[in-house]
């Protein structure tokens, strides 16, 4: 009977030990997993940023382009704004006269409308006649 209790107890201790040692396997291979997730997940998200950044920096970009179609714009007279122009805001914006006249270095032009409903309109369009830009706002 002491064998029979004594083997009982070295098989019950040789138990104990494996599965102490198979659950620190476990943990540790957890932990490799856990911490391969978060690599994932920051990488995900770094590169989430990234797209963000480009977006950011094509946004501004798009508006600085926008900004610069605006910029140093000189007055002229109604009367020197090339036919083609006059002739896309009678047929744009019909009942609108030019009440202001700019042109740039480009050869652009800044037309400020009156229109005939109280209307107010800046537009941009090159010597062509053709619109770079147009804002019609209520006054």
């Amino acid at each position: 009977m002491k064998k029979l209790i004594l083997s009982t107890a070295i098989v019950l201790g040789g138990l104990t030990a494996v599965t102490a040692q198979t659950d620190k396997e476990a943990t540790a291979l957890n932990d490799q997993k856990q911490t391969a997730v978060e690599a994932q997940v920051e990488s995900r998200i770094e590169a989430a940023q990234d797209v963000d950044a480009v977006v950011a920096t094509k946004a501004v970009g798009a508006e600085n382009a926008a900004t610069d179609v605006v910029q140093d714009f000189k007055e002229v007279d109604a009367s020197e704004v090339p036919q083609t122009v006059k002739d896309a805001v009678a047929k744009d914006f019909s009942g609108a006269t030019i009440s202001k006249a700019y042109v740039n270095a480009n050869g652009e032009y800044k037309i400020q409308l009156a229109t005939a409903d109280d209307k107010a309109a800046t537009v941009y369009a090159n010597a062509k006649g053709e619109w770079i830009k147009n804002e019609l706002k209520k006054q």
